[in-house]
């Protein structure tokens, strides 16, 4: 990290969790804390930088742009956004690829290993629920925004199958 205390949590991230990699799920929670700490420190760095206040910090464009691309990380991951426009600038085309589509596998696979370490005999408590939610929290925190379900309660729905095929047990948090 290239300011002294996000350095130090990083150091003690890493001594703590066995070195690298880390292969902790919820340890990207803490890893966020030592990015929000170094982002901190930089922004403290910047804002005693005289050229902070430079008039010229931005180039004005001189004709309506046709396409952009940028790319952005975030607490959740990294973005992608590309956009096309007409010659009024409007803008005609837009993809975006967001951090949720970029975990979403990752994020299947701690769900479904949360869920069976938490059913046994092919029952579960509610529990259960909290537990799967932590689960996908870890890749997303922002679930909440990035599937609309504000004001940040996320519904859960949990089915268990007998080796038949039926539910035999259904919780759910609406």
């Amino acid at each position: 990290m290239a300011t002294p205390k996000a350095q130090a949590a990083y150091e003690e991230f890493f001594k703590t969790l066995g070195g690298k990699p880390v292969h902790h799920t919820l340890a990207n929670h803490w890893a966020r804390l030592v990015e929000m700490l170094y982002a901190a420190e930089r922004t403290l760095e910047l804002s005693k930088d005289p050229e902070i206040i430079n008039p010229n910090v931005r180039t004005l464009p001189t004709e309506k742009p046709k396409e952009g691309i940028g790319i952005v990380e975030a607490p959740r991951g990294t973005l992608f956004h590309h956009y096309q426009s007409d010659e009024r600038g409007v803008v005609t085309k837009a993809n975006l690829i967001v951090a949720t589509q970029n975990n979403a596998a990752r994020m299947a696979m701690s769900v479904d290993k949360a869920a069976r370490g938490l059913i046994k005999n092919g029952k579960a408590d509610d529990g259960i629920l909290n537990m799967v939610e932590m689960a996908f929290r870890a890749y997303d925190p922002c679930h909440g925004c990035a599937t609309h379900a504000l004001p940040g309660q996320v519904p859960i729905l949990v089915r268990i199958y007998g080796k038949d095929g039926t539910v035999v047990q259904e919780i759910r948090r609406d």
